[in-house]
């Protein structure tokens, strides 16, 4: 039996770093085992990816993508389908949290290939469910690729 605890690799993608602390608390608080990446915008987020910048080169490769929308250079939608047509990208499942609960966003996301879409909350409590409730579908329950390997196209 293998008593190696997996830690899992989160690259968050949030303009506001207020929001982006609120995410690595729940994150900590809701014991998740997780090491959380922050970049500020798509633009970086794919730098990040893609190793493109000598603050990335050493960066490894996430299991999970919590992409904002809403974010300057470029916004969440625009980096969700470069990422989505990057065939060494496309397979890092990208879960949309945002403030957003405009109904063409949430379509516009889902089409774009988004694994989910999740309205932030702004209370405290709901904020550390939502987290709660993200890490136990994500990596307790759900199968993710290995990242090890590249994606395989259609």
């Amino acid at each position: 039996m293998n008593d190696t605890v997996r830690r899992f690799d989160i690259l968050l993608v949030e303009d506001e770093r207020a929001d982006a602390h609120l995410v690595k608390t729940a994150i900590l608080e809701n014991r998740i085992l997780a090491d959380v990446q922050h970049v500020l915008d798509g633009r970086e987020a794919l730098e990040y990816l893609r190793h493109q910048s000598p603050r990335f080169t050493e960066t490894r490769r996430p299991d999970l993508i919590l992409l904002d929308l809403n974010m300057p250079r470029m916004d969440g939608r625009e980096c969700l389908a470069e990422l989505k047509q990057d065939p060494d990208l496309c397979n890092i499942p990208v879960v949309v949290l945002t403030t957003s609960e405009v109904e063409r966003d949430i379509v516009a996301s889902y089409n774009l290939g988004a694994a989910g879409y999740i309205t932030k909350p702004i209370d405290l409590i709901q904020f550390m469910t939502v987290i709660r409730d993200l890490g136990n579908y994500w990596f307790a329950l759900v199968s993710l690729p290995d990242k090890s390997k590249p994606a395989v196209g259609p």
